[in-house]
């Protein structure tokens, strides 16, 4: 017969925090929201961790390296989706490391003999007006010149005109040299009045442009997350079929962390793959693993040599697991059981390893209840995809701006590697869907209103860091009345703008 639990598994939403006492020393500018990534032993320092707990999902439809370099930004880690190519994936994570904090590889190049209309069709393509004029076009050519829209004027210029004519030429520019730090490209800038400098190697090659507006962005991350070289810390998915192509041009690409992306991690495939690459990589490439939802799981992939653990099956915005295969369970409750198991193979083995909440997450105070419940960080997507840094494009329904988001399981993804078990290696059925979600503006704006949100809730329990709040918290089952009661009611809310969460 079966093994029934005797409890039913509840969401996040069926929970709140109780206030506990807040000292004068608890205010949200004192908070950390520092966190471990990967695993380490008791009395050392992790090899790696986070300045807030947010990773962006292994999909299509959220991570790539646009959104990856602004959520480093921030100090949180992207995974590149792994559901495209190896060398394409590499790519993307290449991007990410090359764009060094406050240095930019130009994307608008162009040749001396190439004409103002091309000039001007390369700027409608990527949103710059500063050009690199390179002897061959490309971003590392040798550099002649630099064009800007101040250069020339559309109405008083023939577009036939070569751009050799209207750049400023490399006589009369103002260059760093490779290995320049940011300040001093910075006081060089402002001591020459520059919108932009370009960065040459001692062969006269182009490296990067460092732009005066991005250096006040640099100024206002002061939470972004860098390696030893000053690179953006990144991460990137990987499958249990094709591991031991892809691992080693991801590692070449610079990947500080990977993630075996499955919809289920307690199999025989996720230790395979993890005994691979630790043997053929050693225990310095970290690979994370999942997505378990109970003690037997997470002790599973721990003894695997897991460096990390996700949590969560079926629960996602997109995911239609559980409703398609009847497998699954409360993301609350998984939480809350394998954070128990992680804590006693802590105690026993003097080994933490970090467990990742993946799914779930509908409202912020959401990610604050799974961090009080005992994960180390948590794993999103819906939340991802509506803001300006994703790779789908923003389109205007029924008067209403949205970004589309589809989930790895769906027709439109088609990654059969993530719910692969073995035999055929194509999709059976759909277990994601194809959506929009409601955009939302720009990463920067709203992953510092949910930390904020954190923040002063962690505040609220007299809590400074994720590791006191998971101490001190009280939690509450609430009934639906008590659910109802927490929303506005009783009342005509006048019309506003309301900011999807």
């Amino acid at each position: 017969m079966a093994y029934f639990y005797e409890e039913p598994s509840h969401t996040f939403g069926e929970y709140l925090l109780v206030p506990g006492y807040s000292s004068v020393e608890c205010i949200p500018q004192n908070v950390s929201l520092k966190t471990p990534v990967v695993k380490f032993k008791k009395g050392e320092q992790p090899p790696l961790s986070m300045n807030i707990p947010l990773v962006s999902a292994i999909m299509q439809s959220v991570s790539n390296d646009k959104l990856a370099i602004a959520l480093a930004k921030e100090g949180g880690i992207s995974f590149i989706f792994g559901s495209q190519t190896i060398e394409n994936q590499a790519e993307m994570v290449a991007k990410v490391k090359n764009h060094k904090a406050g240095f930019v590889t130009s994307d608008s190049n162009i040749r001396p003999d190439q004409t103002i209309a091309e000039a001007i069709a390369l700027k409608e393509k990527t949103g710059h007006s500063t050009i690199a004029v390179t002897e061959d076009g490309t971003p590392e050519g040798k550099l002649v010149g630099i064009l800007t829209s101040r250069d020339f004027r559309i109405d008083r210029t023939s577009p036939n005109s070569k751009i050799s004519e209207y750049m400023t030429k490399f006589a009369d520019l103002i260059t760093g040299s490779d290995g320049i730090t940011l300040q001093q490209a910075n006081d060089l800038i402002w001591k020459h009045k520059l919108n932009s400098l370009p960065i040459i190697d001692k062969n006269g090659r182009m490296k990067y442009l460092v732009f005066r507006k991005d250096y006040a962005s640099h100024e206002e991350h002061p939470l972004e997350l860098l390696d030893a070289q000053q690179r953006y810390i990144v991460g990137a998915g990987i499958n249990t079929r094709d591991h031991m192509e892809r691992v080693p041009a991801l590692i070449q690409a610079g990947a500080d962390v990977l993630c075996i992306d499955s919809s289920e991690g307690f199999t025989e495939w996720q230790a395979r793959t993890l005994q691979d690459i630790h043997s053929a990589f050693g225990s310095s490439v970290k690979v994370g693993a999942g997505n378990v939802v109970d003690r037997e799981g997470f002790l599973f992939l721990a003894e695997a040599g897991a460096d990390f653990v996700k949590i969560g099956i079926g629960g996602g915005s997109i995911c239609i697991t559980r409703e398609q295969k009847g497998i699954g369970r409360g993301q609350a409750t998984a939480t809350i059981e394998v954070a128990k198991a992680r804590d006693e193979y802590y105690e026993k083995t003097g080994i933490y390893i970090p467990i990742c909440s993946d799914g779930g997450i509908v409202h912020d105070y959401h990610m604050t209840l799974a961090l009080a419940m005992g994960a180390d960080f948590v794993m999103l997507g819906r939340y991802f995809a509506r803001f300006d840094e994703s790779p789908t494009n923003k389109l205007n329904v029924n008067g209403n701006y949205v970004k589309e988001y589809w989930g790895e399981g769906s027709n439109r993804a088609r990654n059969w590697q993530r719910y692969d078990m073995g035999g055929k290696t194509q999709l059976s059925f759909e277990e994601g869907v194809d959506s929009y979600v409601p955009y939302a503006g720009s990463l920067h704006d709203n992953v510092g209103m949910s930390m904020s949100k954190i923040r002063h809730t962690m505040c609220n329990c007299g809590a400074l860091s994720i590791q006191e709040l998971q101490e001190k918290s009280r939690i509450t089952l609430v009934s639906q009345a008590s659910i109802a009661e927490g929303s506005s009611h009783d009342v005509i809310v006048k019309n506003t703008t309301i900011r999807a969460e």
